[in-house]
């Protein structure tokens, strides 16, 4: 596929994960060259989001790094999955000390970062009412602390759809991208009709539930990401920002329209919500 000439935005990436530890400069590269002109690299506790801010230095030939600070909502994980089934986790200790170390990181470093993410809802991994009720606490104060420093919010929300826009619409939550969506078409309207925006990962191409989820929501309502290294168009390999022309094609197949009306309009309402120029 020759690549897309209209620059894209990755809305939604692990670019510190370790599996780029050993080519992240390359990957980047490979981005550029397949019309990627920026990547949201999002944080996932106090130590990751300080690799997100150290992040790689301004590169003609790289996309550019917008950093997003936040706390992941696996970190209250009481289960872990496994082939044998679900197997019970201890309970993670001082994760309201770091919540709040991670509300005062978002705070002194306002006018380095993009935007506040990963943040949200997991109740595959969080199966325990205590648990969830931090997770919901948590999403509660991060959304609470975007909204007063007029940043974006990008929230997660595996097997908890509803109910995390139900919290954030009931908190009045603004500029708001739900991430990977994997919920209920019509929970995602209704999301929609409170101006919440939903990226789609390269996982669409072998998802139904995407699938669905692109066809009903309207072009206005969607974004594109890679949730890189994983939600790849192939579950074994990794994923990179490189592959986000794949979702160009498939959301403008989805729609009936050109990729090139996919690639312009979404990178317009990417520009908006992050409310960046470059």
């Amino acid at each position: 596929m020759p690549p897309v000439t209209f620059l894209l935005i990755d809305c939604h990436a692990h670019l510190t994960h370790p599996q780029f530890s050993s080519d992240r400069g390359q990957v980047l590269a490979q981005a550029r060259q397949r019309g990627v002109g920026a990547v949201v690299v999002v944080g996932e506790d106090e130590a990751d989001n300080q690799a997100v801010l150290a992040g790689p230095g301004p590169g003609e030939n790289q996309p550019a790094w917008l950093p997003f600070l936040g706390l992941h909502p696996d970190r209250w994980a009481d289960t872990r999955h496994t082939p044998q089934g679900p197997q019970a986790l201890p309970p993670a200790e001082n994760l309201e000390e770091q919540l709040a170390r991670v509300e005062a990181q978002i705070r002194e470093n306002r006018h380095r970062i993009a935007g506040v993410g990963e943040v949200g809802l997991d109740r595959w991994v969080c199966q325990q009412q205590a648990p969830r009720q931090a997770q919901a606490q948590a999403l509660i104060r991060l959304a609470a602390l975007a909204k007063a420093l007029d940043l974006p919010l990008n929230v997660h929300s595996r097997s908890a759809g509803r109910v995390t826009l139900e919290l954030l619409r009931e908190h009045q939550a603004r500029r708001v991208l739900m991430h990977a969506f994997d919920g209920k078409a019509g929970h995602a309207l209704e999301g929609a009709r409170a101006g919440y925006l939903f990226s789609i990962p390269p996982s669409v191409l072998r998802s139904p539930q995407k699938e669905n989820l692109v066809r009903a929501l309207p072009l206005e309502s969607l974004l594109l990401e890679t949730d890189s290294p994983v939600l790849g168009p192939d579950p074994r390999g990794r994923n990179e920002p490189a592959n986000l022309p794949l979702v160009v094609e498939a959301v403008a197949r989805l729609k009936g329209i050109p990729p090139g009306e996919v690639a312009e309009r979404t990178t317009a309402t990417a520009r908006a919500w992050l409310g960046w120029a470059g």
